[in-house]
């Protein structure tokens, strides 16, 4: 299993939010590129980077703090929020990135994400984020009534390089990943799938790898910014 270490950005800073909500965020970092660094120093095989002002606004609002992060290291980087199109899908795989992940389109273009796959293999990912089993979108803004494990399915055959599931209600929270959901969605698709939300202690991460479905990696921020996860130690038990 890979450990993904989350550089959430809004407003040009490396934060983390709880449950979601733009008005619940502590500022980790005013340096994200200083924070992918030390990530990578440390031995960290990706970065998993998010641009939450850009989930809500639709389109990239933190692009230069992504363009910072991709100059300063050479890791293979994943990049969700505001990616809605495929003009944008390129851009920014022009730019060095490994990897877009596309969420909101997911549900409500899933022909874009079918034709991204197809253009650019190995490089999509989909988001799929779910508050109680059903998928949230735009920041995790709007709900809708669609199940988690049949939006998965669905991509089955379009070529997707990852499936990252997040749980909303346990992201940010330190209370620990939903591991039941999340293993019975790997469990449920042949995509590779990456746990995020709640990932808060080795215990949790040492669980995840034994939960009985062959997950890709998991995704941790607040607890390695706040010291609860050793990250020499988490990269040695996914190992």
């Amino acid at each position: 299993m890979i450990l993904y270490p989350a550089i959430d950005l809004k407003d040009g800073h490396a934060v983390r939010l709880v449950h979601g909500e733009m008005n619940r965020s502590t500022v980790f970092n005013e340096n994200p590129a200083a924070q992918a660094l030390d990530f990578m120093r440390a031995g960290c095989e990706w970065l998993h980077l998010v641009d939450l002002n850009g989930a809500f606004a639709g389109e990239p609002v933190n692009a230069s703090a992504v363009e910072a992060i991709l100059a300063q290291t050479d890791l293979p980087t994943q990049l969700g929020g505001g990616i809605r199109n495929m003009e944008t899908i390129e851009r920014w795989l022009s730019k060095g990135l490994t990897r877009v992940i596309l969420g909101t389109v997911a549900v409500e273009n899933p022909n874009l994400v079918r034709e991204a796959a197809r253009r650019f293999p190995g490089q999509v990912a989909v988001g799929i984020d779910a508050r109680h089993g059903k998928v949230a979108t735009k920041g995790w803004a709007e709900e809708t009534d669609v199940d988690a494990t049949d939006l998965a399915k669905s991509f089955e055959d379009a070529g997707v390089a990852a499936i990252i599931y997040t749980d909303i209600l346990r992201d940010g929270a330190m209370k620990g990943p939903n591991i039941e959901a999340t293993a019975a969605l790997a469990n449920a698709v042949s995509i590779p799938v990456i746990a995020s939300g709640g990932v808060s202690s080795l215990d949790d991460l040492r669980a995840l790898r034994d939960c009985g479905a062959p997950l890709n990696g998991a995704i941790s921020g607040r607890a390695l910014y706040d010291g609860a996860i050793d990250l020499p130690e988490a990269l040695a038990i996914l190992r």
